[in-house]
């Protein structure tokens, strides 16, 4: 950041009086501007024995199979932030059940929450922001091309638990990945 978006003067990055880390901060009005984590969040539609999943029609990872998730907005619950992003993404209505993973991305200041939820009916299709939707058993998931690591993370957590029927809220928290 090199503007004061409040007044559109320059702005220092310093750690402010009374903070602990630095931030941009305004010496013409005064506005000190915080940059927090984004939420990302999103749901795991399920119907019967399958799960939907959307292949991605923009970046990052187009063409990667996800789960119907994204950015919360403003003014928006993390609910309704799921089930926007699922009737955005695949078209689809669910019934939202629990939140069921947390994960936290610190390397790039992201916090991913998906929920567990059941569609409405099998009248679902592409959003703009994907390629295709597809429900999928545990057998077909094409597990190298799921485009985030935390859906990964999202679905082997909820087959496992499947196959234990020991239904739990998952944390947890990943890093960067590993350098080839």
């Amino acid at each position: 950041m090199k503007f004061c978006s409040d007044c559109g003067a320059p702005v220092e990055f310093r750690i402010p009086p009374g903070d602990a880390l630095p931030r941009h901060v305004c010496d013409s009005c005064g506005t000190i501007h915080y940059q927090n984590p984004k939420l990302v969040v999103g749901a795991l539609p399920e119907w019967g024995e399958r799960i939907l999943l959307c292949k991605r029609a923009i970046e990052p990872c187009y063409g990667k199979w996800t789960l119907p998730a994204g950015f919360m907005e403003n003014n928006e619950t993390t609910a309704q932030a799921a089930a926007r992003e699922t009737l955005e993404e695949a078209c689809a209505r669910i019934e939202l059940g629990e939140m069921y993973t947390l994960i936290d991305v610190p390397h790039i200041s992201q916090v991913h929450i998906v929920y567990r939820a059941r569609l409405l009916d099998l009248d679902f299709r592409p959003g703009v922001e994907s390629l295709e939707v597809a429900l999928f058993d545990e057998t077909e998931i094409p597990w190298d091309e799921i485009a985030f690591r935390t859906i990964a993370l999202t679905l082997r957590h909820f087959f496992d638990d499947r196959r234990t029927r020991s239904w739990s809220f998952h944390r947890s928290s990943i890093g960067p990945p590993a350098k080839p």
